[in-house]
Parts: C-alpha cells; structure tokens; sequence
C-alpha cells in the first residue's frame, strides 16, 4: 500500500502549489492510481489520446486537449467506471524532420550526407527526448494517463498494424500506385495530402501571353497565367467548346514561346470562358485540372521542376533556375519579343506546407494513393444511424459535405522518418511484392533481387489506426474486446477531416466497429482579444510558465472556464489569476473548517434534516442542486458550464455565505445551538470531489487535509482521485429553507450596496427596516446575521408594507421577497450634507 504523504500539523497560512502538486502527482503515480483495469463487473470508459509531436515543448493547444479529456477521465474513474485515458506520442513525419534538418543545416549539413541510417538514428535520438520531456509536462498539468500503457507511433505494436493494414488495403484493391497531381513541397521535398496544404490568399498577378500559329497567317490566341514559369511545361491551348470566339481555332497548333515547341489548341468543357481571355493554357504535370484535361484529349505530360523546383532539362534555357527566377527572366524575353500583352494585378489562393510555409507546386507524380470511396459509405452510415455521435451536432453536416466530395488520398512521402512503405521492386520482373513482414524473394518470380520502396507513409496514415493500434489490434487482445470501441474522441473541430473521419473509416474497415461513440470537437485557442495563438503571432502563452507561477489548477481552471463544445475559448492571465485565486479561496475556506474542528467532539455526524437549522438545511439544499446540476451537465458534455456550477456553489453560497453564518454561531456561548462542523465538513467534502476532476491537486491537498485530522474509517479510500463522485442528495432539497436563506442574503446584500454607492465609512452602522411580510418572523430570526454581516444596527422587522409618503429622507430597496428601508440620518450627516 503506498504511503499517504503526511500534512503538517498545523495547516499553514497560504497555499503552495509548486510543492503541493509535484508531492501529489508523485502519490497518484506510486498508488497505481490511474491504471485501468479489465473488470467485467465495471463499465469501461476508454479516451485516446490525441497525439502531441515529437517536434517541441508542450503549448497551449495541447493543455486545451489534456485537461478536458483529463476532467472527463477522473469523473468516470470516480464513478466506478474501469477508465483508460490512453496516452501517445506521434512521430510526426514531416514536422520533425524538418526540426532536424534545420539542425543539420546549422552545422553545415545535410541528411544526404549523414546517409539514411545515421540520420534515422539521430532523429530517434530526438524523438526520444521529446517523449520523455512532453510526458512530464503532460503530467505537471495532472494529465491522469495510465501511463503504463503509453505508445509511440513508431513503437513495434503500432508499426505492425500499419504494414497490417497497409497489406489488406493493398490486397482488397482499395490501395494503388498511380501517377497523378500532387502537392509538392520543394522545402521538405515531398508529396503532401490535401489537407496538410494551407491556403492563403495572396495579391499576385495575371500575366496575358501571345501563343503565335503556326500556320504563318500571323494571327495568335492570347492566354492568361498567374504561373508564366508553367508555359514551358504546357503540351496544349484549350478553348471551350462552345465559345464562338476561338471555333475557328481548334485542331490548329501553335508555337509556345521560349523553346519553341509545337501544341494544339484542343476543345474541352472545363475551361471557364469568363477566365482570362477564354483560352487557357494545359500544363498536365503541374495543374490538376490540366491533368484531367490531359487524360480526356490524349496530351503528354512534362514535368519542368526538379524536387526542389528549380528547372530542370525541359526548362530549355531556363534550366538550373528557382522557380521564382525562372519566372522574371522569362517575363523579360517575353517582353523582348512582344508576346507579353500585359499584366494586371489579381488575387488568388495559394498553397503552402503547413508545416515549413513553403508555396506547394503541384506536379505529377507516381505515388501511393488510398482509393476512399468505398470507405467513406460505411463511415457516412455510422454517423447517419447514430452509431458515432458529434457534439456539437452542428459539424455532422461538415462532416457529411467532405466525406460525400471526398477525393482519394496521396499516403506516400519522400522522407526517411517515418513507417517505411511495406512494398518491394523486383529487378528481375515488374511485380511488387507488398507484404507485412520483410521478404526475402520476389513473391512472383522468386528472385532475390529486390528492394524496398525508399519512401514512408503519411504520418495520418499510423493515426487513423490510432484507437486500435494502441489496444493491440491486429492481434485479437484482451485490451481489444474490453476498452474498443473507445468512448471518447476529444479533439479540435480543425482536425475533422485529417484525424477523425480516417479513424472512422479505419476502426470500420480493420475490426468491423466504429472507433468511438462520441466525438467531442473543441474549438480554437484564442488570446484576450480573440487572436488565434500561434508563434508567429508571438501572442502564446508558455502553460509549463504559468504552472511554475500560479500551479496547474489554476491553468486549468482557465482553460474550462467559459468553454463550451464547438467554441472558440479565449485564455487570458485574468483567468488563470481567477483560477489562482479561486484555489486560495478554497485553501482559506478550509482552513477556517480545519480550526474549527472539535479536537474531543464529532466532526462528522448530521443530526436529522428536520432538527438542522435554517442555513444548514440550505446549504445542504444548495450542495445537492450543484451536484445535481454539475452531473448533469458532464453528462451532456457541457463541461466548462459544469464548472461554473461548482464554483459559483463554493465560492457564492458555500464561502461567501454559509461559512459567515456558521462564524456567527461558532461564536455564540449557547449550549444549544447546534455546532455546524458536520455540515460545514460534509459540505467541504462533497465540493472538493464535484470539484476534484477540474482542480485535482488542490483538492486532493484539501481532502487529505480533513481526513487525515478526522476519524480512518471516516473515507474508505486513500486518495480522494478513486474516492466516489458525488450524488444528488433528492430528500436534502428544502424550498422553504432557500426561500428564507435567499431573503436573508438579498437584505444583506442590498444593505452593503447601499454603503457601497453612498460611501459609507467601513465603522459606521446604520439602520435598517425589514419589511418581510409572511417572512417577518423568520427573517427576525436572522437579526444577529444581518446586523454582523452589514454592519446594520438596529434592525428592525415589520410585517406590513412600508408605508408610502411622509418621510422623504429615506432609501427604499424592493427585493424578490422583502423590501429594505434605510434612512438617510443614519448613513450621513444630513445637516452637513445640506450646506
């Protein structure tokens, strides 16, 4: 049994959370706290982690993962449930080598020069080192993973459902090798998905270019380009059929300027007549509608760029520039022969790599494709029945648009970090041997001679697998058949498309189930004044910081605070400074319960509801519509309006109120009134498990702080993170009892604005008439209160209305129940006041 770190004996006067939270997490990990076991008597609750990159520090944007899945998980450990909150790390293909290669660059090097070995070596190296750093941020924010159970995407688990997987795509006709356009980042030098190109809008310009014909009769088609460095790539001038203007034209041959080489002018239905001039250029190795264009007229395909988009030997005189050089020398020997018409200025979208910002070239190339028709149906199906719900619902519908448009997917890159392609050439016959472990012979011909594929999958490609990978498909484990299909999937609603949708297709097309019931979509970070936080913007906050400077909790506490599923969240330092202070709220409220104890009497026993006092049956009332309300809202996914039900209950009715009656009677010399420790204990207690998911270092600091000072068999368990969640108390709500306490806080209340907005002196009493109609008698009750608490004396209780007329000098405040008269002689000198 692990050993519960001792409290001090007398609870000091502030909090520390730097000592606090690393004393504790330390506790959790030794208690085997967060291990999720198989247990056929429990429900499992099983989330997945979202991968962090092995490319950095942790940010911001994983803290906005972390904690709700984090709140999530210990409510469900809480409940009894066997909870899994499976943490992994992901390679990162290109991001990481990208890191690296910047590395290499600094010390005058190239990854060609330390050769393919050595520079996979170097980036484990790497890799391994992020790991070990982005676990312990990931637990200095209270990250309850089971950590024994932590992947990586390269580890030999994960690897081998992806060459799996890979295999029976490949085998099922569902995964192909084909030439087509794709994104090409020159800086990485590697193909890219669709969805790892990042579009912006960019003021360029449209070029108008003379193609002469070549039937000497001197006449020319002009064509307009925003890419004049393609002309040297174009095998064709297309016009649309049904333009009148350039009828005469088609089947006619022009001469393309620069290297001179002849091209037809063909008639095909997607050119735009109102593009341009009407006719366009076709460059089919580096347009992807021209590459369709190309395949319906029968055009050849001529690749100008070399992997990093300089020229090469189709490029003619041009060959050896960049691209952008390139382009401003053949500008000028177009104006030179007076083929350039003229240029205007015009805005478009521009690719680039989301990961270096590089502008993308689309060129033609021989790559892996998945064919992901067939894979989305099933998908579609799964959401459209309801198997896999979204929340918010909204995004269903984005959901359904991309996949019903969805369009095959370039899963090859040209990097060395990464799961290489299970594929090898033979070079005694044109077969591919696609296998899942390595082979030795050609499975075709049986000849030795044969070599692997040199370039490695995307890296969603190993993420898609990610819920079943990590839970040891494709073998048939134990893991499997209880924790899949997981529960949860958390995640930002800007990942829809790379991350969740491939997991539904996946977890579909390997094990036949759908990967999760439940897609939760977060929205974007944002600072105070709505800025997404990025680093270029230079607008971030570091959280590991802000954890050194004002402790996890209050870092989460600001991230929860004012979420809601969908939304954009803005993190601002008033918030964690809330969430700070709300920690040193909660310290001083227990405190103050600590000191009350009676070190002979009983600390834990409530007397019956009936014999209970007004403000205790209240606060009991209070605690069970919080509990109430906070469960209900978790269960609805409402989490950060979950939060605001238990902070407002704790800091509001709880510290603000209910600890400042008990004061009163605390110090009241009368034997018979009731002591209210128990309930100012059972109060405390409950609050700090509804509030334990959100804030769990501080509040396992203040349990430990109650149990450890009253009775061992007063909690069954050790640590408050597997102590049961609360349950709403139904026989402890009591209308009648808020009514009254309710009264009792709006005349208190009413009486201190008062003060406030006249300014009256912090010594000064005043006087104030309570006109509190059936409630007189019981709000007379309370006369001892509402003196102490708004330094009002005398105060006086009438059961009629307050009589209208005569006394001008009077402030009268009508409240829901009650109304408040306070008389101007008592707050000011009204004499002085008048000269």
């Amino acid at each position: 049994m692990t050993q519960v770190p001792e409290i001090e004996s007398e609870m000091p006067k502030a909090y520390d959370p730097a000592g606090s939270e690393a004393r504790w997490f330390k506790f959790w990990l030794d208690g085997d706290y967060f291990r999720a076991e198989r247990d056929p008597d429990k429900q499992p609750f099983t989330v997945i982690m979202p991968l962090p990159n092995v490319t950095g520090d942790l940010h911001m944007g994983h803290v906005h993962f972390l904690t709700p899945e984090d709140v999530m998980t210990r409510w469900h450990r809480m409940k009894g449930d066997s909870a899994l909150w499976l943490p992994g790390i992901d390679h990162s293909g290109i991001g990481a080598q990208v890191v690296i290669e910047r590395q290499l660059a600094a010390e005058g090097l190239t990854r060609h020069d330390l050769g393919r070995e050595k520079f996979v070596e170097r980036m484990y190296r790497w890799a391994d080192e992020c790991r070990q750093k982005i676990t312990e941020q990931e637990q200095r924010v209270g990250s309850s993973c089971d950590w024994s159970r932590e992947k990586f995407t390269l580890d030999e688990g994960p690897s081998l459902a992806v060459r799996t997987a890979f295999v029976r795509l490949y085998h099922k006709g569902l995964l192909y090798k084909g030439e087509r356009i794709v994104n090409w980042c020159p800086r990485c030098t590697t193909s890219l998905s669709d969805l790892e190109v990042e579009h912006q809008d960019i003021t360029g310009e449209l070029w108008y270019v003379r193609y002469p014909l070549t039937d000497g009769s001197g006449e020319y088609i002009t064509v307009a380009t925003t890419r004049p460095e393609t002309i040297l790539g174009d095998t064709a001038v297309a016009v649309n059929p049904k333009d009148d203007r350039f009828k005469h034209l088609i089947g006619k041959r022009v001469m393309l300027p620069a290297v001179d080489r002849e091209i037809p002018i063909v008639a095909d239905e997607a050119v735009d007549i109102e593009f341009g001039t009407g006719a366009v250029k076709v460059t089919p190795a580096h347009d992807p509608v021209d590459f369709e264009v190309a395949q319906r007229q029968g055009l050849p395909l001529i690749n100008i760029l070399n992997d990093d988009a300089t020229m090469n030997e189709n490029a003619g005189p041009y060959q050896g520039m960049d691209r952008f050089a390139c382009r401003e020398a053949l500008i000028t020997d177009l104006e030179k022969s007076g083929q350039l018409v003229k240029t205007e200025p015009y805005s478009h979208s521009v690719g680039h790599c989301d990961r270096c910002q590089t502008i993308i070239e689309p060129i033609a190339s021989e790559q892996w494709f998945i064919d992901m028709k067939p894979l989305a149906k099933p998908a579609l199906d799964a959401v459209r029945d309801g198997r896999v719900k979204f929340v918010p619902s909204r995004f269903v519908k984005v959901y359904r648009n991309w996949m019903e448009n969805i369009r095959d997917w370039c899963i090859s890159r040209q990097l060395w970090w990464g799961h290489r392609i299970p594929a090898w050439y033979c070079d005694d016959c044109p077969e591919v041997t696609v296998a899942i472990d390595e082979p030795t012979t050609c499975q075709h011909c049986g000849s030795g001679n044969i070599r692997q594929d040199p370039d490695v999958l995307d890296t969603w490609f190993s993420s898609a697998l990610w819920t079943h990978s990590t839970l040891g498909w494709p073998e048939d484990t134990e893991d499997m058949r209880y924790f899949y299909p997981t529960s949860v999937m958390e995640t930002g609603y800007d990942i829809i498309f790379l991350w969740v949708a491939r997991m539904i297709m996946m977890g579909l097309e390997d094990v036949g189930e759908v990967p999760f019931h439940t897609v939760y979509l977060h929205g974007l970070l944002r600072d105070a004044n709505g800025e997404k936080m990025s680093k270029v913007r230079g607008n971030g906050i570091d959280p590991i910081e802000m954890v050194d400077e004002y402790g996890a909790d209050a870092l989460r506490f600001a991230v929860m605070t004012g979420s809601s599923p969908g939304n954009d969240v803005r993190l601002s330092m008033e918030k964690i400074e809330l969430g700070r202070n709300f920690a040193n709220k909660l310290w001083n409220a227990t405190r103050f319960v600590v000191r009350s104890l009676d070190a002979d009497g009983d600390n834990t026993t409530i007397a019956d509801h009936i014999n209970l006092p007004t403000e205790d049956r209240w606060i009991l009332s209070r605690l069970s519509h919080a509990v109430a309300g906070a469960t209900g809202l978790l269960e609805d996914f409402q989490l950060g309006e979950a939060l605001r039900h238990v902070h407002d209950f704790l800091w509001g009715d709880f510290c603000d109120w209910y600890i400042e009656l008990a004061k009163i009677r605390l110090r009241s010399d009368d034997p018979s009134i009731p002591s209210p420790v128990p309930v100012l204990v059972h109060a405390l207690e409950t609050s700090l498990r509804l509030l334990h998911p959100y804030m769990p270092f501080v509040t396992e600091e203040l349990w430990q702080q109650l149990r450890q000072r009253l009775d061992a068999g007063w909690q069954p368990t050790e640590s408050i993170t597997v102590a049961a969640f609360p349950e709403a108390d139904e026989s402890a709500v009591d209308d009648d009892a808020e009514r009254l306490i309710e009264s009792v806080v709006d005349v208190i209340r009413s009486i201190r604005n008062v003060r406030t907005q006249h300014k009256v002196d912090a010594g000064r009493w005043i006087e104030a008439r309570v006109h509190g109609g059936d409630l007189t008698t019981s709000l007379a009750g309370y006369s001892s209160a509402i003196e102490t608490l708004a330094r009002a004396r005398p105060v006086t209780f009438h059961a009629g209305p307050r009589a209208t007329g005569g006394d001008d000098n009077v402030l009268g405040q009508v409240l829901k129940e009650t109304e408040v008269v306070i008389p101007m002689e008592s707050m000011v000198d009204l004499d002085a006041e008048r000269k």
